[in-house]
């Protein structure tokens, strides 16, 4: 499986929230640059991005910071955060991102997300991120009355090059994964499925593993690797491949 470090981006800072919260953030005094190319040194072959600001907003809003992270570090990057029309998709595409993240598209717009997967197949990961089993949408500000799981088999077609599945009362906390809501999205669907959010120990780690053979494709990581509750060089090394 792969190991998955993150970067969350607002105000060009490096950040956290906690469950999702913009009004509880953790900055970090690092620069974007250094941290990729720390995930890299690590071993780590992809980064997961997020534009908080973009997600928010609807717009991207840090593209051109990911397009220097993409040109200045040679690691593979998904991207997501307020993408919500075609031309933004190629743009990232076209910029050295290797994977666009649609979520608030996915459940607002499916005809976008249906052109994207046809015009740019195995290049679209659906975000789903769920807050007490529905859909959340908008930087997980709006919830929705959408069963996560039902949104997700509706996306369950080749084109799809993954599923990442958020439970956002572990995402920055944590709490420990969501070993279970995370079995019941592989048994729904035949895409891969990524977890994220919840991680805090190479235990955690652990518990995830027996998915594998169910479909779960990685892990993303984030605080836990920020605040060296988890070394990333050695978990990559001892636990699996990114």
């Amino acid at each position: 499986m792969l190991l998955i470090p993150s970067i969350d981006l607002r105000h060009g800072q490096v950040v956290r929230l906690f469950q999702g919260r913009y009004d509880r953030e953790t900055q970090y005094q690092l620069s974007p640059l250094e941290v990729a190319q720390s995930f890299l040194d690590a071993g780590a072959s992809l980064v997961h991005v997020v534009d908080l600001d973009a997600a928010r907003e609807g717009r991207p809003v840090h593209k051109e910071l990911i397009f220097e992270l993409a040109r200045s570090v040679k690691i593979k990057m998904e991207v997501g955060g307020g993408i919500r029309d075609l031309d933004t998709v190629q743009e990232y595409l076209d910029n050295g991102i290797n994977r666009v993240i649609l979520g608030t598209a996915a459940h607002e717009n499916p005809e976008l997300v249906s052109q994207a997967l046809d015009r740019f197949p195995k290049k679209i990961v659906i975000g789903i991120d769920a807050r007490n089993g529905k859909a959340a949408v908008s930087g997980w500000e709006k919830k929705t009355e959408v069963d996560a799981i039902e949104l997700a088999k509706s996306y369950d077609r080749p084109e799809v090059r993954a599923i990442i599945y958020t439970e956002i009362e572990r995402d920055g906390a944590l709490a420990g994964p969501a070993v279970e809501g995370t079995r019941k999205m592989l048994e729904a669907v035949t895409v891969p499925v990524i977890a994220s959010g919840g991680v805090s120990s190479m235990d955690d780690l652990e518990k995830l593993k027996p998915l594998a053979k169910l479909g779960l494709e990685g892990v993303i990581v984030g605080k836990a690797v920020y605040e060296k509750k988890i070394n990333l060089r050695e978990a990559i090394a001892n636990w699996g491949q990114s």
